[in-house]
């Protein structure tokens, strides 16, 4: 089981992902471990997969085969996502690999801008995000990081789109609230990678370190803590109960 988050920044891209494996025997979940689910292609694009793994790991090879040399940093964004998507699946029915067992996420530089792009389960065809719909959220725990990412838009970006310090926030944050409420299924710790535009020809992406992260961490349990505080006001605010008379004496 899964979650992936993408987040489309002003300055950048953020890219998520929990660490858990599962094994299964039929039906049975038999083991869970700690994996590597995000990667780095060529330092100028990110890679994040839901689904087959092993479909992830040829997917991850194509992707960086593709910026090689960084020779997609002048073409066009769509022109770069169809060609991940042509490739994959030239690749994929090689061996016949059906639809809608493999997603992915993938975050890269071209035409002097960061881009985030969505790689959907059900048929694999590629989608930009944008200004408008800069955030994206893939895997089994979806229907957990779906409607906290659209509070969290509601609530602090109605009308913006978020800077990078900002997308490290909301991916930290949702990731952490999908491994609260997914427990024993997704789990942590968050793997996040961030890319960056060092010039117009030139792009950096990473991942951050544990203590980058943890540091994000405290940032997401603050809020929470301020939203819990929020409690209190509500109380100050209730409306006093009327105070029956006692009744007459005799």
């Amino acid at each position: 089981m899964t979650a992936l988050v993408g987040v489309l920044c002003t300055d950048g891209v953020v890219v998520g992902t929990d660490s858990a494996a599962s094994f299964t025997a039929g039906q049975a979940f038999t083991i869970k471990q700690k994996v590597k689910k995000l990667w780095v292609a060529e330092n100028c694009a990110i890679v994040a997969g839901t689904g087959q793994v092993g479909m992830g790991q040829r997917f991850t090879e194509i992707v960086g085969s593709t910026f090689t040399n960084n020779k997609c940093k002048n073409k066009k964004p769509l022109e770069v996502a169809r060609e991940l998507a042509a490739a994959s699946h030239k690749d994929f029915v090689n061996t016949g690999a059906h639809q809608g067992q493999f997603g992915a996420l993938v975050a890269f530089g071209a035409s002097k801008e960061t881009h985030l792009c969505e790689f959907a389960t059900r048929d694999f065809q590629p989608e930009l995000k944008n200004e408008k719909t800069w955030f994206v959220s893939m895997g089994s725990g979806q229907p957990i990081t779906d409607p906290f990412l659209g509070l969290l838009k509601k609530a602090f970006f109605a009308d913006t789109q978020p800077t990078l310090a900002e997308g490290i926030f909301t991916v930290t944050w949702t990731l952490q609230n999908v491994f609260d409420l997914c427990v024993g299924h997704i789990d942590g710790p968050s793997q996040i990678g961030v890319l960056t535009k060092k010039d117009d020809a030139n792009f950096a992406a990473r991942i951050l370190t544990d203590d980058e992260i943890t540091q994000h961490e405290e940032n997401a349990r603050g809020a929470e803590r301020h939203l819990a505080e929020y409690k209190n006001k509500l109380q100050s605010n209730k409306p006093k109960e009327d105070i029956p008379e006692p009744p007459p004496t005799r």
